[in-house]
């Protein structure tokens, strides 16, 4: 993404947890994407399991990848 002025925030839910730390979030609106995680969250080392909720940052040019930015809980 260019720049997190053109991003789309929203929020998720996670489904599934895949390899290299990719996940599969569920959108409020029944879409599902596929989100990886942030550099800021990666350099923390906080962990992420299904079922948390989560805050995506999403380009509007491709609406079935996410990065992760923030954990709900």
């Amino acid at each position: 993404m260019a720049s997190s002025e053109k991003a789309i925030e929203l929020e998720g839910k996670i489904t599934s947890v895949l390899a290299g730390t990719m996940f599969r979030v569920q959108l409020a609106n029944d879409h599902t994407v596929l989100a990886h995680i942030s550099g800021k969250m990666r350099k923390r080392f906080i962990r992420l399991t299904t079922g948390d909720r989560v805050k995506l940052q999403m380009s509007p040019y491709d609406v079935d990848k996410a990065r992760i930015v923030y954990r709900l809980g």
